[in-house]
């Protein structure tokens, strides 16, 4: 039985060593396919990072600028104390009603200016009192 077995003919050798080789070609098509979308997908994230850490700059600028204005300190020294904590930029508005200040900050998102979005936050605070003052 083993004289009968017949080793594989050059044309069937051939075709496989073929269909190899052309699998290489898929994958660097694969990969040129699936590295920009990386990229893009990588960059989208650090973009996302970007945005949130600057929403927190303002709530924190917000805060900081309705403590100063809580405080009864002059107004341009409440736009000047939450500037230095908001992002570069940034707009602050200041404005009182009755017993209650309201700061508010907006900022363009960073990186990326053209988008039609902005970051804002405010925050609202309520007068003290000052000592020696008359209600």
């Amino acid at each position: 039985m083993r004289g009968c077995e017949r080793a594989p003919s050059p044309e069937k050798r051939t075709r496989g060593a073929v269909g190899r080789r052309s699998d290489g070609g898929f994958v660097t098509a694969e990969t040129a396919v699936v590295l920009p979308v990386l990229v893009v997908f990588a960059m989208a994230l650090v973009w996302g990072l970007l945005v949130v850490a600057a929403q927190i700059q303002c709530v924190d600028a917000a805060r900081t600028g309705a403590r100063a204005a809580a405080r009864q300190d002059p107004a341009d020294a409440v736009v000047e104390v939450a500037r230095e904590a908001a992002p570069p930029g940034a707009r602050v508005t200041v404005s009182r009603e009755a017993n209650l200040v309201r700061v508010v900050v907006v900022a363009d998102p960073p990186a990326l200016h053209g988008l039609p979005m902005e970051l804002r936050e405010e925050a609202v605070a309520s007068v003290e009192q000052t000592v020696g003052a008359r209600p």
